[in-house]
């Protein structure tokens, strides 16, 4: 698991994201479809349609990263919004989600 800044907020988008996107084209959607700063230092995920990739996006203060990880078997485990909008998650959450761990609340 990447060390990511305790406290920092987490964001998951919500439905499903076409993981043909690049750095740019997510930062452009955080900031239009989730109303977010992208270079805030806040961590932005985002799942594919089949639900074993998963991009995660996050501005360190020095540059963007993205950061992909792709399930052999399995599908990750992502939270539902009622509304479909992002939804907020801890740090430790966000470990549980990329371990395939169910550790945050649905909605």
């Amino acid at each position: 698991m990447i060390a990511f800044p305790a406290g920092v907020k987490v964001w998951i988008a919500g439905g499903v994201t076409d993981m043909r996107r690049g750095m740019n084209t997510l930062a452009l959607q955080v900031q239009e479809g989730l109303g977010r700063d992208p270079h805030a230092g806040e961590i932005f995920c985002f799942r594919g349609r089949k639900g074993d990739l998963v991009k995660i996006l996050w501005h360190d203060g020095v540059g963007m990263s993205l950061y992909l990880k792709r399930l052999e078997a399995g599908k990750f485990i992502w939270p539902v919004s009622r509304s479909g909008e992002a939804v907020q998650i801890s740090a430790a959450q966000l470990g549980y989600l990329h371990e395939g761990v169910s550790g945050y609340p649905r909605r």
